[in-house]
Parts: structure tokens; C-alpha cells; sequence
């Protein structure tokens, strides 16, 4: 059996109430709700949260939240973690039986059932690891620049300067949208990407929304 566990919390700073704001007719949460439930994966479908505005929207978008979240681990420097092994050991409590669960965030609207169940099927193959969706970045990350305190361009990694773009290796980042992981995985406190296996989807559907010129691109 599996749960998604939505992590949602109240006080975003960056966009005011972000998690239930209006994106293209309804709350950005009710994307990832109605994703998840549709899917057919999940027995349940959890919002964790520590605010009661967004505990009500969830609720009415067809959600659970049987719990509220602690302040301390509300705040905007807790890891993901956390926050899910937290939900775990409360629905444990509550008598949810569950193998597996799916972290998914809030404001990805972008998401799609298909890969969801794309990167189940990977964390069946690999039930000790995280699986998560992840894109090839458009550039090479050997050939990037910052700019120094002269306002001069100072590469990264000087050594790849003249190297060809399509002689260096590919990378990847995570698209910031689901983590598919064993209920144990999560409770170790395991690292997510250094113990993650990706699945590739286009970077053409992925916008990782933590600012208004994002939330913006991706409507």
C-alpha cells in the first residue's frame, strides 16, 4: 500500500500563502491533489501542514490532513526529510498500513500521472533507495562562470574552459517536484540525492516555482 504525503506548510515568504494561490482558476495545491488522487496509486492522500487555512483548502480539494504539523519543523530551513518521516510515524499512529510513500510539493502543477507512476515502477526495482524525476540542464555545469568582485567572468572550472560542450559529461537536477521512497528509507534519514536513482523527464515541463518570475513562466 502507498501514500502521498503533500508537505504544505503556512508563511511562505517569497510568494504570501503560496501553496494555495490561485494558479490558472484554482489553488496550486489542487493540481498536485487531484494528480495524486487519480493516479490510482495512493489508499491516501495526506497534507501536512501547520496551517489551518491550508488545512481547510486541502480538506475541501479532497485531501486528509489528520494531523497538524509542529512549528518546529514549519520553519523555512527544515529539510524535506523531516517533515515526511514526521508524517509517517503520525499516520502510524492513526493505524495507516503503507509500504511506500510518495513525497509531492505543493505548488507543482506541472505534474503529471505518468511520471509518477514511471518512478513507482523504478522504486519497485529499487525499494532501498529514493526515486525521484530529474532533467538534463540545458548547459554544461563544467563550462559555468561566476562573476568576481571586479565584475570580471571567472569560470567554475578553468580546466573545461576550452573544452567542447558535447565533450563533457551531462548533468542533471532535480526537478523539484515527487520522491518516491520506502516508508523505512525515509524514516532512516537517508539523503535524498546521494541515495536517489532519476528518472529523466523533459526540462521543458519542469519550473521549480520559489519566486513570482517562475510562478509566472510556469502559468
Amino acid at each position: 500500500m502507498n501514500i502521498a504525503i503533500i508537505p504544505a506548510r503556512g508563511g511562505s515568504k517569497r510568494i504570501p500563502k503560496k501553496n494555495i494561490k490561485n494558479f490558472c482558476g484554482k489553488p496550486v495545491i489542487g493540481y498536485v491533489i487531484s494528480t495524486a488522487i487519480n493516479s490510482k496509486l495512493f489508499d491516501a492522500v495526506i497534507v501536512s501542514t501547520d496551517d489551518e487555512e491550508i488545512k481547510l483548502k486541502a480538506l475541501e480539494l479532497g485531501a486528509e490532513v489528520p494531523f497538524m504539523r509542529p512549528k518546529d519543523i514549519s520553519d523555512d530551513i527544515t529539510p524535506t526529510v523531516p517533515v515526511v518521516a514526521h508524517a509517517i510515524r503520525e499516520c502510524i499512529s492513526k493505524n495507516f498500513v503503507f509500504s511506500n510513500v510518495c513525497c509531492i510539493y505543493p505548488a507543482s502543477p506541472l505534474i503529471q500521472i505518468r511520471d509518477i507512476r514511471s518512478v513507482y515502477n523504478l522504486l519497485l526495482e529499487n525499494p532501498t533507495n529514493y526515486c525521484l524525476p530529474i532533467a538534463e540542464y540545458p548547459s554544461s555545469i563544467q563550462r559555468s562562470f561566476k562573476i568576481n568582485q571586479n565584475q570580471r567572468l571567472e569560470p567554475f572550472f578553468p580546466r573545461n574552459e576550452l573544452n567542447r560542450t558535447q565533450d563533457l559529461e551531462k548533468a542533471y537536477y532535480d526537478c523539484g517536484q515527487f520522491y518516491w521512497g520506502h516508508k523505512n528509507t525515509w524514516l532512516n534519514s537517508k539523503y535524498l540525492h546521494s541515495n536517489g536513482i532519476g528518472f529523466v523527464i523533459p526540462s521543458w515541463r519542469v519550473v521549480d516555482i520559489d519566486n513570482h518570475d517562475d510562478w509566472e513562466r510556469a502559468e
